[in-house]
């Protein structure tokens, strides 16, 4: 009679086992479930940027730099150009439209900045009580290539007391990346910028 007990025993035992396997590989797989699922979570929420405007918390996308490259490069420029050609008669706001400008790019900048001023063209800005206005008309970024090469073709207007001069102005450059800051949100310096053009097109009487 012990025999059959003996049988039952060992068969309770394997179901048992077989239980306890299914549960452990059932918990294994819940957990790394949980787990993914978790780390999916956290990768979303990076992709959120929260931006804090007149008390109220926005939500922003972040996407990848490579999927906005040519964008920010653009923008990047328009605002170098418009702050270091965008004056008016007054010593303050010449210093600080240039000194945002020289944040975005190197070395080259400064000696154009130079150059002008010692040949007087600010000074003759505040005598002469002239505004200077650039308009951009377009940017050509060329990305496949590292550093970033441009070329950016813009009109300034140059208001004079008796009269309205229209100049063109081609530029080109290369951008190179940097970190992101306050002085330089996009991230980018340019680099051996060069003036290629800047001749009048027509002068009107005021």
């Amino acid at each position: 009679m012990e025999f059959p007990r003996t049988r039952s025993l060992e068969t309770a035992f394997q179901y048992v086992r077989t239980f306890s396997l299914i549960v452990v590989v059932g918990c294994m797989l819940l957990s790394g479930f949980v787990v993914w699922r978790a780390e999916r979570s956290v990768s979303r929420m990076q992709d959120k940027v929260y931006v804090l405007a007149e008390g109220k918390a926005l939500q922003a996308l972040a996407e990848d730099r490579r999927e906005n490259l040519a964008a920010e490069a653009r923008d990047h420029i328009r605002n170098f150009h418009q702050a270091f050609f965008t004056l008016d008669p007054d010593e303050k706001v010449i210093n600080a439209n240039i000194t945002r400008a020289l944040y975005l790019a190197d070395g080259s900048a400064r000696r154009v900045y130079d150059g002008l001023k010692e040949g007087g063209y600010y000074s003759g800005i505040i005598a002469g009580n002239i505004s200077v206005h650039l308009a951009i008309d377009s940017i050509v970024v060329e990305e496949r290539n590292y550093p970033i090469y441009f070329r950016c073709y813009g009109t300034e207007t140059l208001v004079r007391p008796t009269s309205r001069v229209t100049r063109n102005l081609v530029t080109e450059g290369w951008l190179r990346y940097v970190d992101r800051s306050d002085n330089n949100p996009h991230g980018f310096l340019i680099e051996k910028w060069t003036i290629l053009e800047n001749s009048d097109l027509k002068v009107e009487a005021r």
